[in-house]
């Protein structure tokens, strides 16, 4: 049985690019009839911009147009325990390194003219104790994967339905912020591994990162769902949508006449030039 899920941030109202993710997950778990499982969970790491009524509000924009979760959903900062049993479990065998480098100071080391893209460029790892003890003096230190000592120098590939076979790299990701909040790599995939998740269908934003949340997976003894990164919802600008694009919501839609039938069947429409498994 397909186990699919949506998992927005609850920090503002959903837009239609949330919305067409949303139903091309929804869609996708259900594809081969009632028979698959399709689950909504609230990553709300950040309790100072998450609102569980925001969530709520979230939960009403989907049932507008149809998607309504399998199971209750559930919030990532009631499961902090679960994220710090993995990330103590990693420490413990010595695949971690505290990092103390502001983002300022990471942004500057990748802008080097040998800095990767993108990619944390080591700053921390190779610190001595008495180097540590001196930064953390200063200021408390994340905590950092040690991607070389974990054994993933190289790149990771794997397949994705819309992408085809893709290669990365794996970043030595923050696992644990500075403020003690457990990351969203790591959240990310402990959840998916305790709800049985089998296939994530998510925006293509995050194609870069699941090198490193499937090297997460293997280190921590976790199944590898599938895959399916679709292609985002743009503005007329060519940039992604966002609220200064004007009528993005239900409900600014709703105050311009346009309802949530009209609005699921636009979305539809826009997903048939790359969605694989038909109409619902």
């Amino acid at each position: 049985m397909i186990t699919g899920r949506f998992a927005p941030s609850p920090t503002g109202e959903l837009h239609l690019g949330n919305l067409r993710t949303a139903l091309a997950a929804w869609m996708s778990a259900k594809r081969d009839g009632d028979g698959g499982r399709f689950l909504v969970r609230f990553e709300d790491l950040d309790r100072v911009t998450s609102s569980r009524d925001l969530a709520a509000a979230q939960l009403r924009d989907l049932a507008a147009i149809g998607i309504v979760p399998d199971e209750e959903p559930v919030f990532q900062s009631d499961r902090f325990a679960l994220y710090d049993a993995a990330i103590d479990s990693l420490s413990a065998r010595g695949l971690t390194y505290p990092c103390f480098c502001t983002r300022r100071e990471i942004r500057e080391a990748a802008a080097a003219p040998h800095g990767a893209m993108g990619a944390y460029p080591g700053t921390c790892r190779a610190l001595s104790e008495s180097e540590r003890a001196a930064r953390a003096a200063e200021r408390p230190g994340a905590l950092r994967l040690d991607a070389a000592a974990a054994g993933f120098a190289v790149a990771v590939e794997f397949d994705d339905v819309l992408h085809g076979r893709v290669s990365g790299t794996v970043d030595d990701v923050v696992l644990r912020r500075n403020d003690g909040v457990p990351s969203y790599n790591v959240a990310v995939v402990v959840d998916d591994a305790a709800q049985g998740v089998t296939e994530v269908v998510r925006g293509d934003d995050l194609l870069p990162v699941t090198a490193t949340q499937i090297a997460l997976q293997r280190l921590l003894g976790l199944l590898t769902p599938a895959y399916m990164h679709v292609p985002l919802v743009l503005g007329d600008d060519g940039e992604r949508l966002a609220k200064r694009h004007g009528a993005v919501t239900m409900s600014d839609l709703a105050a311009t006449g346009v309802g949530p039938d009209e609005v699921r069947a636009r979305l539809l429409s826009e997903m048939e030039a790359w969605f694989p498994y038909g109409k619902s």
